[in-house]
């Protein structure tokens, strides 16, 4: 599907998800090996990274989310067993290294958004600041595609935001896993992108709003 431009009174947004140290990062301090080696695989992070700069040269706004967690778990907004473990095991508290953004994403611009569940528009400011910064458009990118990422988009699009799903800056557990919400279900509720032609749109993006 090509990726049509937003037009002059679109606003665009880009959302990273949950590319954090704990999630996606090597090694055996991983939380999820799995996911960190799809997301290595895919070359999701340096995908990310040039959506980042492209969305920073053309003065669109970047959100990065993470989960994370305040001691005691009160924030933790998903109560299924499958989350369980974050307080079974103290894991993704607030300080933890674990739980920060991993170092090729960050930067002083962006927005982080932390999360007590996998939907970053449950719980967070992230809906109040899209709509006090009249957001109309999402680029999507992150972990994982059936989650985060899926659980967004089907969010951003009941809203009324239109949705645009960075297929290669994304990655899930398994290459099935993405490939199903990439080809199944995501395609009923967002636009399904690359990161060429995302960064393509960017520049649309900042042309439409030097030309206001």
């Amino acid at each position: 599907m090509t990726f049509v431009p937003p037009s002059s009174d679109r606003r665009p947004a880009l959302l990273i998800l949950d590319l954090q140290v704990g999630l996606c990062g090597p090694g055996p301090s991983s939380l999820a090996p799995p996911l960190a080696e799809q997301t290595s695989d895919r070359g999701v992070v340096a995908a990310a990274a040039k959506l980042q700069q492209a969305a920073f040269a053309s003065r669109v706004p970047v959100i990065q989310t993470r989960l994370a967690f305040a001691p005691g778990y009160f924030s933790q907004s998903n109560r299924t067993p499958r989350f369980s473990r974050y307080p079974g095991e103290r894991l993704l508290q607030l300080d933890d290294a674990a739980a920060q953004v991993v170092p090729d994403l960050r930067h002083p611009d962006a927005v982080v958004v932390t999360k007590g569940c996998v939907d970053p528009l449950v719980g967070s400011a992230l809906p109040a600041m899209l709509f006090a910064n009249r957001v109309t458009d999402v680029l999507i990118g992150g972990i994982a595609t059936n989650l985060a990422v899926e659980s967004a988009a089907r969010h951003a699009a009941d809203l009324g935001l239109r949705v645009c799903v960075v297929e290669d800056a994304c990655a899930s557990f398994t290459p099935e896993m993405h490939d199903l919400a990439i080809q199944k279900t995501l395609p009923l509720f967002a636009e399904i992108v690359s990161t060429a032609e995302a960064i393509a749109a960017l520049g649309e993006a900042d042309h439409a709003l030097t030309a206001r």
